[in-house]
């Protein structure tokens, strides 16, 4: 296993389409095992490839407050969506910032599993917020895309200041 450098915006490759997955191989099972202990050690609730610099179609995520129930999630369509949640949301790649986004408080979800075996399921409250969110990232979007010009070009100035102070 190893730790992957997450992203962070304003990084272009944030804003990359991710393309599906279509071969379910140990390469593929190595990035989910390093996607979770790079998730798990951020510490987060959630991250897409697209995060890490891999441009396809998969996340992981674990909402529970025990961090015991990780979830793989390839090639996830929402199948339908219902209702509306209003929470604040962080990101992994956006470190440090909250914001509040409105989104589908319900919704169900077909995805594929590490051996593409596909299912369907059901999501709810921060299970449905999470997947929504790593979804976007999946589609080359970004919470921070959810909020006025001026509130994300705040970010952008803090996060690109904070970069350069590292770096020097």
């Amino acid at each position: 296993m190893a730790l992957l450098n997450i992203l962070h915006f304003p990084d272009p490759r944030l804003r990359t389409v991710a393309k599906p997955v279509s071969e379910f191989d140990e390469n593929l099972k190595q990035l989910v095992s390093d996607m979770f202990e790079t998730m798990y050690e951020a510490p987060g609730i959630g991250l897409a490839a697209t995060q890490v610099d891999r441009h396809i179609r998969l996340l992981v995520m674990d909402v529970s407050e025990t961090r015991n129930q990780p979830r793989c999630l390839i090639n996830p369509v929402i199948l339908s969506a219902e209702g509306e949640e209003e929470m604040d949301e962080g990101c992994l790649s956006v470190p440090g910032f909250y914001e509040k986004v409105r989104r589908a408080d319900r919704i169900r979800v077909s995805t594929q599993d590490v051996d593409g075996v596909s299912s369907e399921f059901e999501a709810e409250g921060i299970e449905a917020v999470c997947i929504q969110h790593e979804m976007d990232h999946l589609d080359g979007k970004l919470f921070v895309d959810y909020l006025s010009n001026l509130k994300r070009n705040r970010i952008r100035s803090k996060l690109v200041k904070q970069q350069k102070q590292k770096s020097s």
